[in-house]
């Protein structure tokens, strides 16, 4: 078998075009080159770690598909599955628990500025990257594609795969990542903070309609300069905006600051949400094409898990019988 690339996204509502630039474009992208095998799964027992509504999490799940589906993750090209159909990853995150430090887990920054943002401080939060170490070491995955915010859970991830390694005898890679080349998308009203779904009028998702994108961004927080100009440190908001301009275009944030010398913020505005709403527009398409169409999205589901099972199952027991288990 090719070497693999694994990558996940969790089910904890709309994605929106943070999510798009941070994994799922690169993630698109990646699938069209035969060197690699593609697994790409809905992070369903990671968004447990969040209070949600169980009415609503099978819905989610379901949403998170369609949208991957829709933004190009191709069956035929990636196998596409949902975490918990795969047991194995919780098995071997157990194993993993118990060669990780608790002052590794407490070093984590996405940890604090979760609690510090008024999530629950719960077991599952705070063993969060265990977890995700286990997603990608139970496939032995070669490359992972992650935005620059999961760096450094990444980073355990391999310190772990190398901790495992010396104690129990060479069993794991130690997976590289793939970073996007986008900084993190922030909110449109408030640009010092990640563009996240718990605030909707700052947060661009791909379902969103033409006129709600335009509107959005039309309403996004700049500042009080007259020229179009790229400072992120001094000038968030404005910079925010040529970031998602020059990832959604294919340029650099200078050339996209070049490209509008003497421009207004209102043309420069428009001329941004023109440019999204055009390209999520096939992506819209495909959605509205399956969510028709559901039971295929769950064969699909179900056949990415019945690629990925076999190598989870043959990695975790040669894991136990390194460990000593029988």
């Amino acid at each position: 078998m090719k070497p693999l690339i694994v990558s996940g996204i969790k089910p904890s509502g709309i994605l929106h075009i943070g999510n798009y630039l941070g994994m799922i474009k690169q993630a698109v992208d990646l699938q069209n080159s035969d060197k690699y095998s593609y697994f790409y799964f809905i992070a369903d027992l990671h968004s447990l770690t969040t209070k949600y509504d169980p009415k609503e999490k099978s819905k989610e799940v379901m949403e998170a598909a369609i949208d991957l589906l829709s933004a190009g993750i191709d069956p035929k090209k990636s196998a596409l599955f949902v975490q918990s159909h795969i047991l194995e990853h919780a098995n071997l995150a157990w194993i993993f628990n118990t060669i990780t430090s608790m002052g590794q887990l407490e070093r984590m920054v996405e940890y604090k500025e979760k609690v510090a943002d008024g999530q629950t401080p719960n077991a599952g939060l705070f063993d969060y990257p265990v977890l995700m170490a286990a997603d990608i070491l139970i496939y032995k995955a070669q490359k992972v594609p992650v935005g620059e915010d999961q760096r450094q859970h990444l980073e355990l991830a391999r310190d772990i795969a190398r901790s495992f390694n010396k104690r129990f005898g060479k069993t794991f890679p130690e997976p590289a990542g793939v970073y996007t080349k986008a900084l993190r998308v922030m909110s449109l009203s408030d640009p010092k903070k990640k563009m996240s779904k718990t605030a909707p009028a700052g947060c661009l998702y791909l379902s969103d309609s033409p006129k709600k994108i335009k509107e959005k961004i039309n309403t996004a927080v700049t500042d009080s300069h007259k020229e179009v100009g790229y400072d992120p440190e001094n000038r968030p908001g404005i910079s925010n905006l040529i970031n998602i301009y020059a990832e959604f275009s294919g340029t650099s944030p200078e050339a996209a600051v070049k490209q509008f010398k003497g421009a207004s913020y209102k043309e420069f505005k428009a001329a941004v949400g023109e440019l999204v709403a055009l390209k999520l527009q096939d992506t819209q398409e495909r959605k509205a094409n399956l969510e028709k169409d559901k039971k295929e999205v769950l064969r699909i589901l179900e056949n990415g898990a019945e690629t990925a099972r076999p190598i989870a199952k043959k990695t975790l027991e040669e894991v136990k019988s390194r460990v000593g288990l029988i």
